[in-house]
């Protein structure tokens, strides 16, 4: 019969066997293809973004780096098949703002924890917001719009896409927080916010910035404020909503990369430190500023952070906007 040290030991060397292999493994890491899980179509800024920062550091670790598109259902898919990986640093998730709303919309259906079945390793870009209104309004600020709205209650009309999303949220935080009575109209997508704010389908609308830059630069509608926390730098005579009368409002839509919880930390330091490296290249931020986007990385600690304080936020928006959960 095995004595109880005799187990003991057994069990003490088992333990560092596996951190010895754990610990060669992260020594070692890249050595074969990596893989990024998007839950986007491709094409779109999130898709752009992350293929850029990825091409970047497959040069730098001289590892091939794919992108596997897979949209639908809130991205629960997605984020479900990295889980459920291999927690070895070689399959990663593109998060965003909106894996903090899916944590909040879809609670009662999701497979996996968010904050505790993954770990954020790094922020790849902002996204800012805008807010839009039609040419033909006669509203130049912020709160010539909110002044409106009460001069004119229930007419006010505000285009987003569908209900649940960043912009949609942003629009119901706004009107919540400005206290308004406003139509929020959802859309099916970008394009057909932006065609019904300069037509004038509704009266205005909220937008991440990279579908409408080129029609704010061609005048086709006004864009009144920003909906960070700074100025967007290509539109630095745009003034935020928190200048403009709303001190404690801010909406911003990010991306990040994460890891399946257990990727032992020398392989998520090492790619924070490549994402960062990726994104400190002039030629990179240039190319997502002209995307609308803010390139900017951070720790896996702010990360996470940062998607712990979107799903609480988010979450008091959908409850007090009785968006339904599904």
């Amino acid at each position: 019969m095995i004595s109880q040290k005799m187990k003991r030991l057994q069990f003490a060397l088992a333990v560092f066997s596996l951190a010895v292999s754990v610990s060669a493994s992260a020594q070692n890491f890249p050595n074969k293809l990596i893989k990024i899980v998007v839950p986007f179509g491709a094409g779109g800024v999130a898709d752009l973004t992350v293929r850029m920062v990825a091409q970047e550091m497959a040069q730098s670790m001289k590892q091939p780096i794919i992108i596997e598109n897979r949209p639908g259902a809130g991205g629960i898919v997605a984020a479900n098949s990295v889980a459920s990986a291999t927690p070895d640093g070689y399959t990663l998730l593109l998060m965003s703002n909106g894996t903090a709303v899916s944590a909040n919309l879809f609670k009662l259906k999701l497979p996996y924890d968010t904050l505790a079945d993954f770990v954020p390793i790094s922020t790849l870009g902002y996204f800012d917001l805008a807010i839009l209104v039609n040419k033909n309004l006669p509203v130049k600020t912020v709160a010539e719009l909110i002044g409106y709205a009460k001069a004119n209650p229930g007419k006010l009309s505000i285009g987003t896409i569908n209900r649940g999303s960043t912009q949609n949220l942003a629009a119901e935080l706004f009107t919540s927080m400005a206290g308004i009575d406003a139509l929020i109209v959802p859309y099916k997508g970008s394009p057909e916010v932006l065609t019904a704010t300069t037509t004038g389908e509704v009266n205005a609308s909220v937008e991440i910035l990279s579908p409408a830059l080129p029609q704010i630069k061609a005048g086709g509608f006004n864009a009144i404020a920003v909906t960070s926390a700074k100025r967007f730098v290509g539109l630095p005579n745009v003034p935020t909503v928190a200048e403009s009368g709303l001190p404690n409002y801010q909406a911003t839509s990010w991306n990040a990369l994460a890891a399946p919880a257990g990727t032992p930390r020398p392989v998520i330091d090492r790619i924070n430190k490549e994402v960062k490296a990726a994104l400190a290249k002039p030629e990179i931020k240039a190319r997502l500023l002209a995307l609308g986007i803010v390139a900017q990385g951070g720790t896996p600690e702010s990360t996470k952070q940062l998607l712990a304080a979107d799903i609480a936020k988010w979450g008091d928006v959908i409850t007090k906007a009785k968006i339904l959960q599904q």
